[in-house]
């Protein structure tokens, strides 16, 4: 049977996933509302601005829903904002942002710098086989703690694709899994690379 993926449609990079999650052999489809929310069976929740995102998500009534499917164990990936909202507790947001939960881990959003601070690196990932993933990190958030029961997949190296230094990023995980949620800090959905989705659609085979 093939997994019904849905990917939050509020705001953020939806087609980008919509095509990936297809090209691994998912159907995938946009959620914006309850009904939506309830047919599908796994969720991707997009880059974008995760305390834009946090708002509509209760505008839309989708956060309690959404909240309670990651909590029954739905199996949910989230890269760069998806990540923060997965997280437990986010490190300079906004005192009104809400999170989803389903990560034991605490994320510092824009860890990174400004848009202007964006950059790619190669990373090994644990789980996908081959050559390094391109990773491009927009804004992006990093795990300051993750809990006992989160297991580690990527670090920062040391240095970024053009051979700058990464400072005080260099050894920070930027790709977790904690059962069946899986988060990345940056966006495997903008490079044509399909490891990171086919990972994730492999858990619901």
């Amino acid at each position: 049977m093939v997994p019904v993926i849905g990917v939050l449609a509020l705001q953020g990079d939806v087609r980008e996933h919509v095509r990936a999650l297809e090209e691994c052999g998912a159907r995938a489809v946009a959620v914006r509302r309850p009904a939506e929310l309830a047919a599908v069976d796994a969720m991707v929740l997009p880059g974008g601005e995760s305390t834009t995102m946090s708002r509509l998500l209760v505008t839309f009534d989708l956060l309690e829903p959404l909240r309670a499917r990651v909590a029954d164990g739905m199996p949910t990936y989230g890269s760069c904002a998806g990540m923060i909202l997965l997280a437990r507790e986010v490190l300079d947001g906004r005192p009104d942002q809400e999170q989803l939960g389903g990560l034991d881990v605490v994320v510092r959003r824009n860890a990174f710098g400004r848009q202007v601070d964006s950059f790619e690196t190669d990373l090994d990932v644990t789980g996908v086989p081959g050559d390094p993933v391109r990773a491009v990190f927009i804004r992006a958030p990093w795990v300051e703690k993750a809990g006992d029961d989160v297991e580690v997949l990527a670090t920062v190296p040391d240095h970024t694709v053009s051979g700058a230094g990464t400072g005080a990023a260099a050894g920070r995980p930027v790709a977790v899994r904690q059962g069946s949620v899986l988060a990345t800090a940056f966006h495997p959905e903008l490079t044509g690379d399909l490891r990171i989705h086919a990972l994730f659609v492999a858990t619901l085979r």
